[in-house]
């Protein structure tokens, strides 16, 4: 997707509040917001992308379903992170325990919490350079693992806590590892 980042900081700064209103009164709008304050507007993702994105949610949410270790969430879930930043992976999963200690209230507005695994799925509009840095963003605050996916170059950026970005090229199938045990996504459906 996409973004136009719009400051408006020297006229008003959102609370997380506000932010949320802002939001819930144009819901047509994908509202992202950056560390500094400022509003990213995301335009919305072509046939192919959404397909995919589909695809994608499908296997992870039947995963989910069978093994019932935590919350999974699609691309219109905003998460407000750590650093104060609010931002919505294409696909993110939280652990059971994790999304259970948030209170009501926290998990109907943007949830004060960084999912345990994120999910980015490159769109023919996005920015490789600002999306490797969103997939830093979401490590560094406190993300344990998350895929960067370009279907356009077939490749895949697997990023993990405390350690260096992972490429493949054209892999067959990804594996949830330790945080998402048991998960394997074929790649056939984005490819």
């Amino acid at each position: 997707m996409t973004a136009i980042t719009i400051n408006l900081n020297p006229i008003v700064r959102f609370t997380d509040d506000q932010f949320y209103q802002l939001c819930r009164e144009n819901p047509d709008v994908k509202f992202e917001r950056n560390t500094k304050g400022e509003l990213l507007i995301m335009s919305p993702t072509g046939g192919e992308t959404g397909k995919r994105n589909s695809e994608i949610n499908a296997d992870f949410v039947i995963w989910n379903r069978k093994n019932k270790l935590g919350v999974c969430f699609d691309s219109s879930t905003c998460f407000k992170l750590p650093n104060g930043a609010n931002r919505s992976p294409d696909f993110s999963w939280i652990k059971k325990e994790r999304w259970d200690s948030l209170t009501t209230e926290e998990k109907t507005k943007f949830p004060p919490i960084a999912p345990d695994f994120v999910l980015e799925l490159m769109s023919p509009t996005d920015s490789w350079p600002e999306t490797q840095k969103k997939m830093q963003e979401y490590i560094a605050n406190g993300v344990k693992l998350g895929w960067l996916i370009n279907p356009k170059i077939r490749q895949v950026e697997i990023y993990r806590l405390g350690k260096t970005v992972e490429i493949l090229t054209a892999p067959i199938e990804l594996s949830g590892e330790d945080v998402l045990p048991g998960f394997v996504l074929n790649m056939s459906v984005v490819w």
